[in-house]
């Protein structure tokens, strides 16, 4: 059989019927000629810019370079552009239409005369969400990050996006900064496109994909602005082109093994508490079913914090040091003891030989396992009465007195109502109370909103307080901080144990122990359950409706439940249309 007939493309473009006239003559009609696509591979850029994303504000140029790089390797790139997602400017939530853009990204590579896709992404949802659409179409992917932006930096201060606007805010709200030195964090804090240059969810998340083998080698660390990731976007539009004479596609290289790895370099790294939702989705796409919240505890405990980049512990560093410091490479190699080496990546070496030769030129922002920031891993997994089946904490971004910690209940069943309290200096709060948040989860939010970072209230700002324990359904920036206890599950709105939470209550956890418990007798639950009304629909029609439908729990990924591989498989064959 010749490469001509076995190009998916080709099924458009290679026949002598009615059909294929058609297709032929819309691509003369775009100015290309047979010589373009005639027995080539067709590489579909699917490029996340927009003018409402700052992270991806560079992607207008970078498509060029890609394209550069397919035609260098005798393939016929098209630009097919998409959803852009940025978590700063999306109401109520980017997780909200997270599956929005892994549905458009998997229609669009199955309804097109495509053979292999490059995915242009980087800001927070934008990286799962294409990873999903891709595993789902399964056809020859690279995912292209968009790269961290430059360090902050005002009145001769470093500033990481993020955490340094949580860290001024409270002190603006505290009165202790002047409004010139607030606009100066304004102006300062993001200079350069890319994504936020903390160890937050895009960093997490473009680590894990190269983690999985899904992005070249050190392509997560690469500045957005720096040479060298005009560079990396050429390589990734050269190697595509190889990757579909191999039919090297991401079913073949997302096993278990696959994804304990990017578990183990997401906790190396520090990382956002977002990676577990967005690492449990990725793997039942991929058919990984056992892959779930005991491995990242378990791993958690195995595997130290080398990456010292904020929000995690007192670091000074951000990701433009991280990459020079040797990028992720670097890190892979310090944690090789604790990877699978022989799992397969889109560079077409494992991720053994990726990593054997990379150094480490900075051993204070790449820490070795001797020196870890944190001894364990990044994130723990708790579960007990309050979170049957779990919820999640960073203890490497908290106050250590609050790892173990009993105290009162202070409840909220909405947004609004929690920023009154907030905002009252003379508040019925203490240090040692526990804020409730509920109805922010995946159904209740809708979305599950970066709401979880509650905000220390007003009065104890002022007081000097900068930590306190908060719980609820839903989600917090990985740019935030604190003892937050995040993504209970099942989420009050359905009637798990958080919507029965009353103000008064005693609510003990115990990181170590990985316990969480809400101190209420069993009798008194079953009749507070029997009084609970369910709240009225957020949506009502829409997409929005058939999120809330359909959408799975937090230790379930938040995944459509008809997306999931277990849900069977579409229509994958042009010819039958």
């Amino acid at each position: 059989m010749t490469e001509q007939k076995t190009l998916r493309s080709q099924r458009w473009l290679a026949r002598e019927d009615f059909r294929t006239f058609n297709h032929r003559s819309r691509f003369m009609q775009m100015g290309y000629d047979r010589k373009d696509w005639e027995g080539k591979p067709i590489v579909a850029i699917l490029n996340s810019w927009s003018e409402f994303n700052p992270c991806h504000m560079h992607f207008r140029q970078r498509v060029d370079d890609v394209k550069r790089g397919v035609l260098q390797s005798g393939g016929f790139p098209l630009e097919l552009p998409v959803l852009s997602l940025n978590d700063a400017l999306i109401k109520p939530s980017a997780l909200l239409y997270r599956n929005m853009l892994a549905m458009e990204v998997e229609e669009m590579i199955r309804c097109h005369p495509v053979d292999a896709a490059v995915l242009m992404g980087g800001c927070d949802k934008t990286t799962p969400a294409m990873l999903l659409g891709a595993i789902s179409s399964d056809i020859p992917t690279v995912f292209l990050p968009a790269g961290p932006m430059l360090r902050g930096n005002s009145r001769g201060k470093t500033l990481g996006s993020g955490s340094d606007a949580f860290k001024f805010w409270d002190e603006r709200r505290a009165g202790t900064i002047s409004e010139a030195e607030w606009e100066g964090v304004i102006s300062g804090i993001a200079r350069s496109p890319g994504t936020c240059m903390t160890m937050g969810t895009a960093s997490t998340m473009t680590a894990i994909a190269e983690a999985l083998g899904m992005a070249l080698p050190g392509a997560s660390s690469i500045p957005a602005v720096d040479a060298a990731h005009q560079r990396m976007s050429v390589q990734a539009g050269r190697r595509i082109v190889e990757m579909v004479h191999e039919d090297l596609r991401p079913t073949q290289i997302l096993s278990r093994e696959a994804f304990l790895n990017a578990i183990a370099v997401a906790m190396a790294m520090g990382c956002s508490t977002n990676a577990i939702i967005h690492i449990i989705a990725l793997a039942r796409r991929a058919g990984r079913m056992d892959v779930g919240l005991d491995d990242f505890d378990r791993l958690s405990r195995q595997v130290p914090v080398l990456a010292n980049i904020r929000p995690n512990g007192t670091s000074q560093y951000l990701m433009e040091d991280f990459y020079y410091a040797g990028g992720l490479p670097a890190l892979m190699n310090r944690l090789s003891s604790f990877l699978h080496l022989d799992e397969k990546t889109v560079s077409g070496g494992s991720v053994g030989s990726n990593i054997e030769d990379a150094q480490v030129y900075n051993d204070d922002v790449i820490r070795s396992v001797e020196t870890a920031v944190y001894a364990e891993g990044s994130l723990a997994v708790l579960k007990g009465n309050l979170a049957p089946d779990g919820c999640v904490i960073k203890p490497s971004a908290m106050s250590a007195k609050f790892l173990r910690h009993s105290g009162t209940a202070v409840v909220f069943d909405d947004y609004p109502s929690l920023k009154a309290m907030l905002d009252d200096p003379d508040a019925d709060i203490t240090e040692d109370d526990v804020i409730v948040l509920r109805n922010a989860g995946p159904k209740g939010g809708p979305g599950m909103p970066e709401w979880g970072m509650i905000p220390v209230p007003l009065k104890l700002v002022r007081q000097g307080v900068r930590d306190m324990l908060r719980i609820s359904d839903a989600r917090m920036s990985g740019t935030s901080y604190g003892a937050c206890v995040l993504h209970v599950a099942p989420e009050a709105y359905i009637g798990g144990n958080l919507a029965l939470v009353r103000t008064g209550d005693t609510i003990t956890i115990d990181v170590p122990a990985r316990s969480i418990h809400l101190d209420v007798g069993d009798e008194e639950l079953a009749r507070r359950r029997a009084q609970w009304q369910a709240p009225p629909p957020r949506f009502e029609r829409g997409y929005g409706k058939m999120f809330i439908e359909h959408i799975l729990q937090a230790d379930q990924g938040c995944d459509m439940d008809f997306l999931t591989t277990q849900a069977g498989a579409s229509a994958g064959d042009p010819d039958i249309f």
